[in-house]
């Protein structure tokens, strides 16, 4: 239950004209409803600090939360952001998957190592685990983006920027809600990033091979430093002649565009210059031998007086061509790429260098709400920028977090306590949400908005709402919810339901929902209230590990070392027996079924390792952490190596706490 509603910005919410073209245009039915949210405000949940990284002097942030929680907590907090670039979801009815390798057994890790060129590596052993899908139709996902933009608007400096990155599925339709929210007046560019060459998976339309980003400011002071590209080789041949030293020149007109200037005569040509009288002498004066016909840096017609295009510009005194807004010079982030952090939709460092440098200054913060695999808070570390990460997802937290210690960045780790915190995998936990509902099937003659139904002897058919964990909109029961159930789903039931079970992960205020039901007359069918987390608390599984801490005699940290014996994650194994019953299945002779082999200890299963040997409760602190990469190589405190893990982790302090996280991003923490 959030600890109080924090408002939008503007107060009071003003407009809502363009959601209501949307109502006329779409038949958009959530323009009330987004009416009513913003009236409520943004609700503001208690937030947790789980790790600290270093000495954190900036203030840098990494959230867990949605967009929305995380900019409420922002707000009351007084913290202001400059700069704000966001990828989010583009309503492609997509699913991203994110592939799950097993790692090597350290008990062969030795022997591979010292056998490694006469051993067939076989290849690495993965299977594809669901993360999240884009779930929303169109009217959600704009009812969805309003609400954001508005949270991410009221965090924003008096100087800031934001820049939406988006594609053709829904851009055209969010860039009307820009204009909304940031004003028509705020618009700087829709930025074209064709971010791959053409393809032939098209058949029956042009290859789909750009981005759009919208560009908006908050007002009209904000911070734009020009950025430049190298000049092509045709541009040069075109446009440049080479002088005997080799350096390329060209002419530029010095007569006044628009004519405004008086007239005066330099050096014997008299014309409208766009010049001083002043600055012309100090180019006339410059030191300059290279071009023929010339007197400094001007050129001189046959009569050996200036001529109207006169000036000599050289190109190497030049930074290049200012940049434009259709960028086709980054690429997108190849498979094989070494930035590649195995993370679906994962954006190129060089474009958001692009953007963080041209509309930020060092030491401004720089924020992403959905943050992804972390691009932006590494580019804006590496630019000294201060950084706000956030994402819903844990698989984002880990990898930016990694990503970060491996770029020696300090930072404060946050969970926001608002429910999300109860799931780890929204696909998997929905799957095993609907097994654990007694009863509950699937019901085709139900509108998508009901889960399935149960059947009840003297009731008849109870609908059952169950709200989806990968589309955050539904995740708080509030009273637009229950006026959107009420108003919206129910009339739409056949006339002989009776009852309704409305399960909820969270609530603003359970008593006055209840008065709300209760005070509407418009339906006699019956609303019962369930909480779902009473079946979540169910389904978090952690994992099972048994260990031994040992004293270390080597050469690197000496002190203790902690071995791992055996590690057991039931829902580890429960994916790869699900991938070796597929495989099965579609097996071919020239593709036989070669099944996932998981040794008796276990240990192919982890791929992270953190010592706490500083406190033995509350936020963590990792004095010593290992990462095992796809291929087996030990990640030692960020730094890479070329050593296979051995089952141990080193410190040279007693430690209090282990904390390990399996391959599909489960994290349990155990006493040392």
């Amino acid at each position: 239950m959030p600890i109080k509603y924090v408002p939008f910005i503007p107060e009071p919410i003003e407009g809502q004209a363009v959601l209501g073209n949307f109502n006329r245009i779409l038949r958009y039915k959530g323009a009330d409803d987004a009416s009513m949210v913003l009236q409520r405000g943004m609700p503001l949940y208690e937030m947790e600090k789980v790790e600290t990284v270093g000495d954190n002097a900036d203030g840098n942030m990494v959230i867990r939360g949605e967009c929305v929680s995380a900019c409420a907590w922002l707000k009351d907090q007084g913290i202001q952001v400059d700069l704000v670039y966001i990828d989010p979801p583009f309503a492609s009815g997509a699913d991203y998957a994110k592939k799950v390798f097993i790692r090597r057994n350290p008990k062969v890790a030795e022997a591979i190592a010292q056998a490694e060129q006469e051993l067939d590596f076989e290849d690495l052993k993965s299977f594809e685990e669901k993360m999240y899908g884009d779930v929303w139709d169109k009217e959600k996902y704009l009812n969805w983006m309003y609400e954001n933009l508005m949270a991410i608007k009221s965090v924003m400096s008096a100087e800031a920027s934001i820049y939406v990155h988006l594609d053709w599925h829904i851009g055209h339709y969010v860039k009307i809600l820009l204009d909304e929210v940031f004003g028509e007046d705020n618009f700087r560019n829709e930025i074209t990033w064709v971010r791959t060459a053409s393809h032939n998976d098209s058949v029956q339309n042009y290859s789909r091979v750009k981005d759009s980003i919208f560009f908006y400011s908050i007002s009209d002071v904000y911070p734009f430093n020009i950025q430049y590209t190298p000049y092509t080789e045709d541009y040069i041949a075109d446009e440049w002649t080479q002088a005997p030293s080799g350096r390329y020149y060209k002419f530029e007109n010095m007569l006044d565009p628009q004519g405004k200037m008086a007239a005066y005569d330099f050096h014997g040509t008299v014309a409208r210059w766009r010049t001083s009288p002043e600055k012309f002498e100090q180019l006339w004066n410059a030191p300059q031998t290279e071009v023929p016909n010339s007197h400094g840096r001007i050129r001189l017609g046959k009569n050996g007086k200036p001529i109207k295009r006169c000036r000599i510009v050289f190109m190497d005194e030049l930074p290049g061509v200012p940049l434009n807004d259709n960028w086709n010079d980054i690429a997108y982030v190849a498979g094989r790429s070494a930035e590649a952090m195995n993370y679906t939709t994962q954006k190129p460092e060089a474009l958001l260098e692009r953007i963080i440098n041209t509309s930020s200054n060092p030491q401004m913060i720089v924020a992403d709400f959905f943050g992804g695999s972390g691009v932006t808070a590494a580019v804006a570390n590496r630019l000294g920028r201060r950084f706000v990460h956030g994402d819903i997802g844990l698989n984002s937290i880990q990898t930016v977090r990694d990503r970060l210690i491996t770029d020696k960045a300090t930072f404060d780790v946050y969970e926001i306590k608002d429910g999300v915190q109860l799931y780890r995998n929204p696909v998997q936990t929905m799957d095993k949400i609907k097994s654990l509902i007694p009863g509950l099937k699937n019901e085709d003659a139900l509108d998508a908005f009901w889960e399935g139904a149960i059947s009840d002897s003297r009731l008849g058919m109870v609908p059952v709402y169950v709200p989806n964990l990968m589309d955050s909109s539904s995740k708080l029961l509030d009273v637009v919810m229950m006026n959107r159930i009420i108003h919206q789903a129910i009339p739409d039931l056949d006339g002989s339901v009776k009852k309704v079970i409305v399960y909820y992960i969270d609530i603003t205020d359970e008593t006055e929902i209840r008065q709300f039901i209760k005070d509407d007359d418009s339906t006699t069918v019956e609303i019962e209230l369930r909480d779902l987390k009473a079946i979540l608390d169910d389904v978090v599984i952690g994992d099972y590990a048994t260990f031994h801490v040992e004293e270390a005699h080597d050469d690197l940290l000496g002190g203790w070392a902690v071995a791992i014996d055996t590690f057991v994650s039931d829902r580890v194994l429960r994916k790869i027996d699900e991938f070796n019953r597929t495989a099965a299945l579609n097996a071919t002779a020239k593709k036989p079924y070669k099944p996932i082999e998981i040794s008796e200890e276990g240990l192919e299963l982890i791929e992270f390792l953190s010592l706490d040997c500083t406190a033995a409760e509350g936020e963590w602190h990792s004095d010593a952490e290992i990462k095992i990469d796809k291929n087996g190589y030990v990640i030692l405190n960020g730094t890479k190596t070329k050593q296979f893990w051995d089952g141990k982790i080193r410190t040279d302090k007693p430690p209090f706490r282990l904390k390990i996280r399996n391959i599909c991003g489960d994290e349990t923490v155990w006493k040392a």
